[in-house]
Formats: structure tokens, C-alpha cells, sequence
């Protein structure tokens, strides 16, 4: 398998996780987002992904893309260790929180939005900031009131194994605190990304191990 990735992107490190905790061998492409206006604009990466987004996945000369269906498609196909729960009700709760940070969270908040916040809109670095925390700040509060105080919630988002939902947390919260979000007020989440970080799988797909880490 071969990984078009970006050593900063929440959602290739998203699936870095997710590969390594299946315990799969991939080989990493870098595609660096920032450096000569993007190299995923490139017509020869867009070839590849018309999206002009990382991550993207080559297996056996299939690309697929979108990190969730990525690790949905993981979960099929290498089902041990497992990412999802195996009773329905438990798959449902892990999406959802998956979703509210893949969804709900990351989209206004991704490099394309920053740069239209910046250029077309002409806001200055606080108001992009003060933008950015906005909405990470509200979105991750949502997500510890899906966490805290929940039966279903262990060492991890859902049980004491990581899961699904470990591997969209840990990548939202390194974004939160490299823009200096305020996560004082989500102890569980804190305590869980913590615990993320102890296990080999999540250290090695972390931006600072990356080939392209600068």
C-alpha cells in the first residue's frame, strides 16, 4: 500500500493511526500542502485524487480516498485488531464521535478555509485565529459531553482498546493545542489523548516521526 500523506495533516495522520494499529506495512508519499502554492494542486497528484486532498490510499492500484471511508474500507478488509465495536450500538456511538470531529469540527477549520480566511477575506492572523479557536473549542466541548461521565467511555473513547474514534481524537486535539486552543475544560478528552500517545502505533504516525517533518 501506498500512502499520499503530509506530515501536518490531521486527516492522513488519521489513517497513519489506523494502519498502524492494524499492524499494516505502507510505503508514505509525502505531498506537501504549503510549499510551492501545494503539490496537491498539481495536475499530476490530482490524477490521483481530484479532490486535491491528503490522504490518499493506493492499494494495488486502487485509490481510495476520504480518510473515514479509508479506515472503514482498513476495517473490512484487516478486521483484528478491531476499529469499531462489535455490537451495533457501539459502532453507532464511535462514529458519531468520529463524525463530530471529521465533520463537524475539521472542515471549517482546514488549510483551504484558513487560506480563504486569510486572502479573499482579508482577516489578520487574530482573526483567523480567533476563528479557528472558536470552532475547535465548541466542537471538542461537544465531543468530552459524548465522553464524559459515559459508561461506555474507558482508557479510550469507547472501552479500554483505541478505536475509530481514538484515531480522528488524538489528530484533532494535536491541532487544538498547536493553535493554542483552551482544553481546560475537557479533562476526559485530555486524559484519553494522553493515553493515546503511551501506544507505539499512535507515536509512530505522529507529524514529529514522519519522513517529511520539518
Amino acid at each position: 500500500m501506498k500512502l499520499y500523506t503530509y506530515f501536518r495533516s490531521s486527516t492522513a495522520y488519521r489513517v497513519r493511526i489506523a494502519l498502524n494499529l492494524k499492524g499494516l506495512e505502507y510505503e508514505a508519499v509525502p505531498i506537501h500542502l504549503v510549499r510551492g502554492g501545494g503539490e496537491q494542486k498539481s495536475s499530476a497528484y490530482q490524477a490521483i485524487n481530484p479532490q486535491a486532498l491528503v490522504p490518499a490510499l493506493d492499494v494495488d492500484g486502487q485509490v481510495l480516498t476520504q480518510s473515514l471511508a479509508i479506515m472503514e474500507y482498513l476495517e473490512e478488509t484487516h478486521p483484528e485488531p478491531a476499529l469499531l465495536p462489535a455490537d451495533a450500538l457501539g459502532r453507532a456511538r464511535v462514529r458519531a464521535i468520529a463524525l463530530a470531529i471529521a465533520c463537524e469540527i475539521h472542515p471549517i477549520n482546514n488549510l483551504r478555509v484558513l487560506h480563504y480566511l486569510a486572502g479573499t477575506l482579508a482577516l489578520d492572523q487574530r482573526q483567523k485565529d480567533a476563528w479557528y479557536r472558536h470552532w475547535v473549542e465548541s466542537g471538542l466541548l461537544a465531543v468530552e459531553a459524548m465522553l464524559a461521565g459515559r459508561s461506555e467511555t474507558g482508557v479510550f473513547c469507547h472501552g479500554d482498546n483505541p478505536g475509530l474514534a481514538d484515531c480522528c481524537l488524538l489528530p484533532q486535539v494535536f491541532n487544538a493545542q498547536r493553535f493554542k486552543c483552551d482544553l481546560a475544560a475537557m479533562p476526559t478528552i485530555r486524559r484519553i489523548a494522553a493515553n493515546c500517545q503511551e501506544l507505539p502505533a499512535f507515536a509512530k504516525a505522529a507529524p514529529e516521526a514522519q519522513p517529511d517533518f520539518e
